[in-house]
């Protein structure tokens, strides 16, 4: 991944002051709420939210009642994530693993969910493939990625075509709605949902 555990460690004390990180606003939580809850199974649907950091997507869906597993490398972000699902009452479990190779049980969630995370990770096929092997036979692929302004990140087309090598479906999103994000956002950002 972008940076080693160490630095990810550094990150973690103001990780959620990025507005679409912490999801302080109502608005952009809501927002993501519902853009979420749009493109997953139903709830108690087991969710692996990989490279979780402080936990908030983990949370938002453990309050909506699905089984979530959040996974990160660096020990400062589980900290953090275990202390927001305290402080939320939920019941999201938090598990200090690389999303690279993720230290999950194979064919154990409905849902294998990373928000910016694809992107930064070296031997992506090898990356898709690990997670693949997490889902459930019908599983979904939830990837949230995009190619910033800094140059950094992936095409639409590029994360499209990683994803139709390994399987059979690839359904992309553009997120330019401000609401995600606190305000306008001029860079390529999208949803990408695979199901089979």
């Amino acid at each position: 991944m972008t940076g080693d555990a160490a630095y990810w460690d550094t990150q973690a004390a103001t990780f959620d002051n990025g507005t679409d990180h912490g999801l302080r606003d109502p608005r952009v939580k809501e927002a993501w709420r519902r853009l979420l809850l749009a493109h997953l199974p139903p709830a108690p649907a087991a969710v692996a939210d990989l490279g979780c950091g402080t936990g908030t997507l983990s949370v938002l869906l453990s309050a909506e009642g699905y089984a979530v597993t959040g996974l990160d490398f660096a020990p400062a972000m589980i900290r953090a994530a275990r202390a927001k699902a305290r402080t939320a009452g939920a019941s999201a479990r938090f598990v200090l693993s690389d999303a690279a190779a993720p230290a999950l049980p194979p064919g154990s969630f409905d849902v294998v969910l990373a928000r910016h995370v694809l992107w930064a990770l070296p031997d992506t096929s090898r990356v898709l493939a690990a997670w693949l092997r997490l889902l459930v036979p019908g599983g979904s692929l939830v990837l949230i990625e995009g190619r910033w302004s800094t140059g950094t990140g992936l095409t639409t087309a590029e994360a499209g075509r990683m994803v139709l090598r390994q399987r059979d479906d690839a359904t992309i999103t553009a997120l330019d709605d401000p609401a995600l994000w606190g305000g306008p956002v001029t860079d390529e950002r999208y949803l990408l949902v695979s199901r089979r």
